[in-house]
């Protein structure tokens, strides 16, 4: 069996160098840049809001295999939301828990993705999500949403590939900025709403604790998360 394209793979599942983790703050500005333009012009949010519901889609199905339940599917509407689909008890914590994990996930996400770009490790976390992506294509319910995993496939695929240090470092910086403040704009969209089938509502019926207070560990979360992004940022430019 010819197995001579192995060593590429194994070379781009590798942490960058240590000489390669040290970028420009030039580079890392052109990131944050890119992301805010994408969060501020409506077109583009339009768009790049389809990923931030992707995550918090998978969030739902990748909690509720931790806890058990079985991800039979998910789809994401024209309307920017979307809905996943996890079988198993009708209630309990494990059904509290996958209900709970989608709001969070973007920005959870998001940092994590900021934190390994910063530290080297774009590659790995590429490897990673790529495997997610892989395995949650038999999963895809609806043609919008197989529209959206073959792009966003299609490009970590291309970034993987090319196995440049810098631009991976730049793409998820920006990508995981987009996640983590598309998850503050969903989190302000589902404060104001009624809706009795938003996330926040169905837990405020499946266990004794009002709807506000969900809301609020949604909030400690995304603080959380943005408070490490914040402390990062301030260690480079130390």
């Amino acid at each position: 069996m010819d197995l001579s394209w192995w060593p590429e793979v194994v070379e781009r599942i590798q942490p960058a160098p240590a000489h390669a983790r040290e970028a420009e703050l030039e580079d890392l500005a052109l990131s944050v840049v890119v992301a805010l333009v994408i969060v501020a012009v409506p077109i583009l949010w339009r768009v790049a809001r389809l990923g931030v519901t992707l995550v918090h889609e998978l969030g739902h199905a990748l909690v509720g295999l931790a806890v058990g339940r079985k991800f039979s599917g998910f789809v994401l509407r024209a309307d920017m939301s979307g809905h996943a689909i996890t079988r198993g008890r009708p209630r309990g914590p494990g059904l509290v828990a996958t209900t709970w994990a989608g709001y969070p996930a973007p920005g959870v996400l998001g940092a994590l993705l900021v934190l390994a770009a910063t530290r080297g490790w774009a590659a790995p976390v590429l490897t990673a999500l790529l495997l997610i992506l892989l395995i949650s294509w038999v999963r895809v319910r609806s043609a919008l949403t197989a529209v959206v995993m073959l792009a966003v496939s299609a490009g970590a695929v291309a970034l993987w590939w090319a196995g440049w240090d810098l631009l991976q470092q730049q793409v998820l910086i920006a990508a995981g900025l987009v996640l983590l403040i598309g998850a503050w704009r969903h989190l302000g969209s589902v404060w104001v709403s009624r809706d009795p089938g938003s996330d926040p509502a169905v837990l405020a019926r499946l266990t004794p604790l009002p709807r506000w207070l969900w809301l609020l560990t949604f909030l400690l979360v995304l603080a959380g998360a943005s408070a490490l992004v914040v402390i990062e940022a301030r260690q480079l430019l130390g």
